[in-house]
């Protein structure tokens, strides 16, 4: 492999014009294209990141074969069916979160990264984080103990990204809130503890604002829908029990009327020596003067960089990934239960006994 990855984006709207940002610092890759299918928008990236070639059909892209990599910024429905492609042409792949729609289409990922012996990630960010990074260390080391449950939450008072885009149909992106932010937090939750087998899943999911055309944010560019259909969720709440025993919340909402405080996303961890909480990273234990807080700011261990420079790092040098395939399917396993298990009312079981 040469000492530069020469890089491409499909797409790109706001995710992939951090891609394209993140790829222009990162001294060991070279953006060579790009592919869009709104005109004005592939027109803009091209000038704003000095792009020497534009694409409005990705396959044409895939056919080049000087480009080595990939980063998909897609609509989720999408996710799946380009990197099948982008793997197929031989090329690296990084997916941008969720992994795809569902298991099944998460599972055809894998089974073409083995089949080319290409390398495909999926970008979790959380897990770059510093905060997040500390108390992976501060855990494996035992400062909590057994830790015995665990919650994330992403609260939004109003951040529906637009009533009408491809965010808010469920043909394309697969659900609402849970599906956007969900399974960040989820992949998180499952990385810090190093546990990703699940026994059972129960879910609730709402509709009480986008459904009246209220709570609606301003993020993104993705087209609108004249009829501005809204047909996923924007409050779910699911109870994941892992097999060792503990338990694992997760609340997401889009809109609601939660507290105006720092956190509007967070994780806790509760254990028998110690409690944990991030963003920011901090410890909670009993000392002789009663319960002391530590706070962490960051840490020398572990990744330093980005998700797209670690991506790039990894394909140079020939690591495997900080964010393995397998655990990612593993967290679609648990987003598809959570949705049945909301639409049904009842617990899901899973393949852990």
């Amino acid at each position: 492999m040469r000492e530069k990855l020469r890089c491409a984006v499909i797409g790109v709207g706001a995710i992939g014009t951090e891609h394209l940002n993140s790829l222009l610092h990162c001294q060991r890759a070279a953006t060579v294209a790009i592919a869009e299918t709104n005109p004005q928008r592939l027109r803009e990236a091209a000038e704003k990141f000095h792009i020497p070639r534009s694409y409005a059909n990705y396959q044409e892209l895939l056919d080049q074969p000087d480009i080595d990599a990939v980063t998909i910024a897609l609509p989720n429905y999408l996710h799946a069916a380009v990197a099948i492609d982008a793997l197929n042409a031989r090329k690296h792949v990084l997916i941008e979160k969720p992994m795809a729609m569902n298991a099944k289409e998460a599972a055809k990922i894998i089974a073409a990264a083995q089949k080319n012996r290409r390398t495909a990630m999926v970008a979790k960010n959380f897990r770059f984080d510093k905060h997040t990074q500390t108390a992976r260390l501060a855990i494996q080391h035992g400062d909590l103990g057994e830790v015995y449950h665990a919650r994330a939450f992403s609260h939004r008072q109003s951040n529906i990204p637009r009533i009408g885009s491809w965010y808010t149909q469920k043909k394309h992106s697969g659900g609402g809130c849970m599906a956007d932010s969900g399974s960040m937090l989820i992949d998180t939750l499952f990385h810090l503890l190093n546990d990703f087998d699940v026994v059972s899943v129960s879910a609730t999911k709402q509709a009480k604002f986008g459904s009246r055309g209220r709570g609606e944010g301003t993020w993104g560019k993705s087209d609108i829908d004249p009829k501005r259909t809204f047909d996923v969720e924007d409050h779910c709440t699911a109870l994941v029990r892992m097999k060792k025993g503990y338990t694992v919340t997760v609340d997401t909402s889009w809109a609601g009327f939660h507290p105006g405080d720092n956190r509007e996303e967070g994780i806790d961890l509760l254990g028998t020596e110690a409690g944990m909480s991030l963003f920011p990273a901090k410890l909670f234990k009993q000392s002789l003067q009663g319960f002391e807080t530590t706070h962490f700011y960051h840490t020398k261990n572990g990744p330093v960089e980005d998700r797209i420079a670690h991506f790039v790092n990894c394909i140079i040098e020939g690591k495997k990934p900080l964010v393995l395939l397998e655990e990612s399917l593993k967290v679609q396993q648990v987003m598809d239960a959570i949705y049945q298990s909301a639409e049904t009312g009842k617990e899901v079981r899973l393949g852990a006994k």
